[in-house]
């Protein structure tokens, strides 16, 4: 914060950086990130194939980062309608899951079952929206995306 040059060292039991002179810390925190799962009876679970790395060309839930100025319910709708074009509506809390990526050392991931109406395309950060029964996943980009979905809708394929 003073502009001093930073050095590691253990602070509170952690390597971390920290400025000797004024004493600030530079705290390394996990990203937040929402997820929906959109079930549908008939028609299984709403995946969208990744335009972005990471998991490009994989598919994967609507989910993104949460902003500063929401909540983690709100980004989590934000992401379904920027994705798919999906007006949703929260109906659980699924959990909360963790995960490292290449681009991000721990991601916080929370999760929730969502009902959604509304003219499905893909938007923003997606190439493809389509729904698939549990038992014939394309492949998932992110293990925590296969974990929510198992979680909301029992053992799914390999």
């Amino acid at each position: 914060m003073c502009g001093a040059i930073m050095r590691t060292g253990s602070i509170d039991e952690r390597e971390r950086l920290y400025c000797p002179l004024c004493g600030w810390v530079a705290y390394e925190n996990p990203l937040p990130c929402s997820a929906a799962v959109v079930r549908d009876e008939k028609d299984g679970i709403l995946l969208v194939k990744r335009g972005v790395d990471p998991g490009k060309g994989k598919w994967g839930l609507p989910s993104g980062f949460i902003e500063i100025d929401e909540t983690p319910r709100q980004a989590c709708l934000r992401e379904l309608e920027e994705e798919t074009g999906l007006k949703g509506k929260i109906l659980r809390l699924l959990g909360v899951y963790a995960q490292d990526s290449e681009r991000y050392k721990n991601v916080i991931i929370i999760g929730y079952t969502v009902t959604a109406e509304g003219r499905l395309f893909p938007g923003s950060d997606s190439v493809d929206a389509a729904f698939f029964q549990p038992d014939k996943l394309p492949e998932v980009a992110f293990s925590t995306h296969r974990e929510m979905i198992e979680d909301a809708v029992g053992a799914v394929s390999p």
